[in-house]
Formats: structure tokens, sequence, C-alpha cells
């Protein structure tokens, strides 16, 4: 396959199954002989919609339990549709909506003895982080770096997200860190 249009044939997947699902309140049916083997192999991904500039809906897996063409069907429609930050995606705002795709790597636990230790190790604009313990379990994507660069702000906003005050720490917190391949 030629170098990019990998990314572009997932790129206009995400696009078809967005458009179908706003206007179906479902995503399409993945027709396999339709895609390249690439794209049919298991993955992980992350699907997010902006809307003049603004986040308009993000969805996604964080471990592969389907082909990447299903996982992004699956994430597009509830990005535009049940993300509860947000009211559904309308049909007339579909020309508005610029999308992007995050692949996921299988999240890789982390070592550490505390949570300065997690602040050294972590890599600002590389990693995505999960942070979980008992029920609850937040994640930031790595791009989540350009609006929060320093490493401890990263920490403190994923802690929030999660539920967990700022300040919280637990030695039962568990850390795991990918990376993502992104593509719009």
């Amino acid at each position: 396959m030629v170098p990019g249009s990998f990314n572009q044939e997932l790129l206009a997947w995400a696009r078809e199954a967005l458009d179908y699902g706003v206007r179906h309140g479902h995503p399409p049916n993945v027709e396999p002989g339709r895609f390249s083997a690439e794209a049919l192999r298991s993955g992980a991904v992350f699907v997010t919609l902006e809307k003049n500039g603004h986040l308009r809906g993000c969805i996604g897996h964080l471990e592969a339990t389907q082909s990447l063409v299903d996982d992004i069907a699956g994430n597009a429609v509830a990005a535009a549709l049940h993300d509860p930050r947000f009211p559904p995606v309308t049909e007339d705002e579909l020309a508005q909506i610029e999308l992007s795709l995050s692949v996921l790597t299988p999240p890789e636990p982390m070592i550490i003895n505390d949570e300065d230790d997690l602040v050294r190790q972590l890599r600002p604009g590389i990693d995505g982080l999960i942070l979980e313990k008992g029920s609850r379990r937040a994640t930031f994507l790595p791009s989540v770096w350009e609006d929060l660069p320093d490493p401890r702000s990263f920490i403190r906003q994923l802690k929030l997200k999660a539920g967990w005050s700022p300040d919280y720490w637990s030695d039962s917190i568990m850390c795991s860190r990918y990376q993502t391949v992104h593509i719009q």
C-alpha cells in the first residue's frame, strides 16, 4: 500500500461512518471486502470531532477488541451521538465537523514508586496515560500535552477526570502508558 493511503482509507471510512451514524442513529455495517488487510487488523482507536476548532466529541477504546474499521465506525458514531459532554451532532452540523483518529499502541503497565516517579517517567508529547484504581479509570491521549505541557499538571487534571482530588495519591493506583498514531 502506498504510504499515506492507509491513513486516508481510515479517515474516509470514519467520515462515512460519522455521516451514516448521524443520519441513521447507528454505525454502518462493515463490509470486509472493501478494506485492506491492515484496516481489518485488531486495533483500538479514539475518534475526535471538532467544530470551529473546539472539541465536539471524543470516544474511543483503550484496548483492541475488534478490527480497526469496526472500532472506527462505532467510535465515530458514539462521539457524535453519545458523548455525554455534548448534545448529539445534527445533520446540519456534519459539513462543519472535522475529525481525527488516534490509533493506540497496546497500554504498557508502568512500575512506579510514587507520584514523583510517575512525573519523572512520563514523556510529554509522546505518552498517553491511564490511571485506574477500583472502578475509576481515566485517560488522556498524548494530544492533551498540547494543552497541559507540564507533567505534574497533566497528572493532576487526569486525577480530576477520574473523580479524585488533584492532590490524591494512593500506592494502589495503577498507571499505564501508550502512544498513538494521529491521523487527520
